[in-house]
């Protein structure tokens, strides 16, 4: 089936050489420069809808043009996380849940109306609202081996006490937490993605495709770094993005970049039974460690905010 209408399709195919010129330089920049290959899983937030819809797009077609990608690069399970109040809000949208499935990828819990847990009233307002969103991920999927859960924000609790006793609770409810090393901030680029192609600003959209490659770039060498400063090794990473418009189109990008960074893809299972997951929490695990035991990340190449990016085309 073809989701994707006449709009995106146009704006897709006008991009084509550009993201064809941006592959070589990917792979200009980075042949000789790989230390070692490292093993990465992929999990995809917010199903089944991430930030404003593009025009010309449709939520089932940007899920087909993820898994389009995942395929081509031979990515063997991405990790989908729900939020059920999506759904409610536009029913059309639960078609990328089938999809995904049908994909043979799995689908987690990332609350129903993706509350973070610093923010909610209470403890018990936080924990109805994830009993609230597991109703439609248990209708995708069985309950063998336990349901894997996505803080959202990767808050899991400023609070010691409301921390540990969200963990608790994650954990009598069979919880495995999904935890996270690298993400390249897609989120700073959906909705402005959206406005800025509903003026037709293609100048602006292609500033903003050449801003976010570079950030990968910078977060690919970043993330090296910090974890050989942590672990003296590469650990197995898990990579956050998200089902956007914005990701749907630069995704193939992303994935040449770790291909050519020396990225072999596996499961969030396998990623996460490297001991550097032994403790779960929010934020990057890696950064999170690093806190823990007083290693200085001073001196390390940086990734610069991209914040100003959701300004664009207002």
């Amino acid at each position: 089936m073809q989701h994707w209408k006449g709009t995106a399709a146009t704006v897709l195919a006008g991009m084509a050489g550009g993201f064809a010129v941006g592959a070589v330089q990917a792979q200009g920049q980075t042949e000789g420069q790989i230390q070692e290959r490292f093993e990465i899983a992929i999990t995809v937030d917010d199903l089944t809808a991430h930030g404003k819809l593009p025009q010309g797009m449709t939520r089932a077609g940007i899920a087909e043009a993820h898994i389009a990608a995942f395929r081509a690069h031979g990515v063997p399970e991405a990790y989908g996380f729900v939020n059920a109040l999506r759904v409610k809000e536009d029913p059309e949208s639960e078609a990328v849940l089938g999809l995904w499935r049908a994909a043979g990828y799995p689908l987690g819990n990332h609350t129903f109306s993706h509350l973070n847990i610093d923010k909610a009233e209470s403890l018990e307002a936080w924990e109805a609202d994830v009993l609230a969103g597991e109703p439609l991920v248990q209708a995708y999927m069985s309950a063998e081996g336990g349901y894997y859960f996505r803080f959202p924000n990767l808050a899991a609790g400023k609070e010691p006490a409301r921390a540990e006793a969200a963990q608790a609770f994650l954990k009598g409810r069979h919880y495995h937490i999904a935890d996270v090393s690298v993400a390249f901030a897609d989120w700073n680029y959906t909705d402005a993605y959206a406005r800025c192609l509903a003026r037709g600003d293609m100048a602006t959209i292609e500033a903003m495709k050449g801003r976010y490659l570079r950030d990968v770039d910078a977060g690919i060498v970043r993330m090296k770094a910090v974890s050989q400063r942590v672990y003296g090794r590469i650990i197995p990473q898990v990579l956050l993005t998200h089902i956007g418009g914005w990701s749907a189109m630069m995704l193939p990008e992303v994935l040449e970049r770790l291909d050519a960074a020396g990225a072999t893809y596996v499961t969030l299972a396998q990623a996460q039974s490297d001991p550097a997951y032994a403790e779960p929490g929010g934020g990057s695990v890696m950064e999170r460690t690093a806190k823990r035991q007083g290693i200085d990340l001073s001196g390390l190449p940086q990734t610069e905010s991209s914040s100003e990016v959701k300004t664009y085309c207002r």
